[in-house]
């Protein structure tokens, strides 16, 4: 029953790129070194950048690297701002949820 995959992982990357514009590697490395468990991987993180590309929660821009490919650049626009804010509330809903759970757990009981 573990869970394999970064299901929240669009809520981090809205989350990431309020501090300003980023690149998917560099999200991807943000993630693995900031979030205390991350179930996030690289096919994770660059589906959900195209799918928040594509519902316009982020503006997008090729930049010219001195050497190598060019980068994908990815910037926070309103609209994703709007919904990083209701990745916010769910998530609040959510985290009392398993507070609950926890709370009942270690107690040994379920309320009746």
């Amino acid at each position: 029953m573990a869970q394999t995959h970064g299901r929240h992982t669009p809520a981090f990357l809205l989350l990431l790129l309020r501090d300003g514009p980023s690149y998917g590697a560099l999200l991807l490395s943000r993630l693995q070194s900031e979030l205390p468990f991350c179930l996030s991987d690289s096919a994770i993180v660059y589906r959900s950048l195209k799918k928040m590309e594509d519902d316009g929660l982020v503006e997008t821009e090729w930049i010219p690297q001195e050497t190598g490919q060019p980068r994908k650049w990815y910037t926070l626009n309103e609209t994703g701002r709007a919904a990083l804010a209701d990745c916010a509330d769910d998530i609040r809903r959510r985290l009392r949820n398993l507070q609950f759970f926890m709370d009942q757990y270690e107690t040994g009981r379920t309320n009746r």
